[in-house]
């Protein structure tokens, strides 16, 4: 049922997004958790994953940008469904690990809804997915694509750093106790904000600054005029093969 790459993708993506869950809630928790320092951190972990796991899986690492990429068609459904299900396995790891090295647990961070942290997820996360929709639209290299995740994870965490804990991953969140899954603390925020980020930053590029429609209708345009131009070549050898007929007709009378 599972071939070695599919499995190779899903270890790769719960790996991932536990080593830089690790990344930024050690670097979040440190005397050095400013959000130039967090970000600073988070591009150097995407970029190296991209890197190592980059052709395994794409490197995604992230539920808000696999559902992004989900609805531009750059992912399948259950490629998809089993991403976010193992990232947010590999964050949830992550945490345990992270406590673990600590010797205590992480207190609650989330907290009731707020419109105002809802918006500044969504805008960094938006920021982040226009790094993703170049890299993934532009067919980067591996190399490439790691400068470009990377820096969309640094500004994004700094720009959402204004009013909220610039998380942008809901993966990372989770682990950052930012929201519970059975619970109601911070779905509104830390989960749906980074979603509609995303989905708002990658659909954006994709409709605005992409040429993919514009490969189509050349497309079309050069079908049909191959179309006329074998129509055109036909027409002389359809002709002489009527004038013979017309002659013999002739010589009949």
């Amino acid at each position: 049922m599972f071939g070695k790459n599919k499995v190779a993708a899903l270890v790769a993506e719960f790996i991932g997004s536990g080593v830089l869950t690790l990344v930024v809630v050690g670097v979040q928790h440190s005397t050095i958790g400013v959000p130039y320092f967090v970000g600073v951190a988070a591009a150097l972990a995407a970029a190296m994953l991209v890197l190592v796991f980059g052709l395994a899986s794409g490197a995604v690492l992230n539920p808000a940008v696999t559902l992004a990429l989900w609805s531009v068609r750059r992912l399948k459904t259950l490629p998809a469904v089993a991403y976010i299900v193992v990232q947010l396995l590999g964050a949830w790891a992550a945490y345990y690990l992270f406590s673990y090295h600590i010797n205590t647990k992480l207190s609650t961070v989330g907290g009731d809804f707020s419109a105002r942290v809802l918006v500044a997820e969504a805008v960094g996360t938006a920021v982040l997915g226009f790094g993703w929709a170049a890299a993934v639209f532009g067919r980067f290299t591996v190399g490439t694509k790691a400068v470009s995740v990377g820096l969309g994870y640094a500004l994004g965490i700094v720009v959402a750093s204004a009013a909220s804990i610039g998380l942008i991953n809901p993966a990372i969140a989770l682990a950052d106790r930012a929201w519970t899954i059975w619970g109601s603390m911070g779905w509104g925020t830390y989960v749906l904000g980074p979603v509609l980020g995303a989905l708002i930053g990658v659909n954006l590029y994709a409709w605005l600054f992409t040429d993919e429609m514009r490969f189509k209708l050349a497309a079309a345009r050069t079908s049909g005029a191959s179309t006329t131009a074998a129509k055109a070549k036909a027409a002389p050898a359809a002709r002489a093969k009527k004038a013979p007929a017309k002659k013999t007709a002739a010589k009949r009378k």
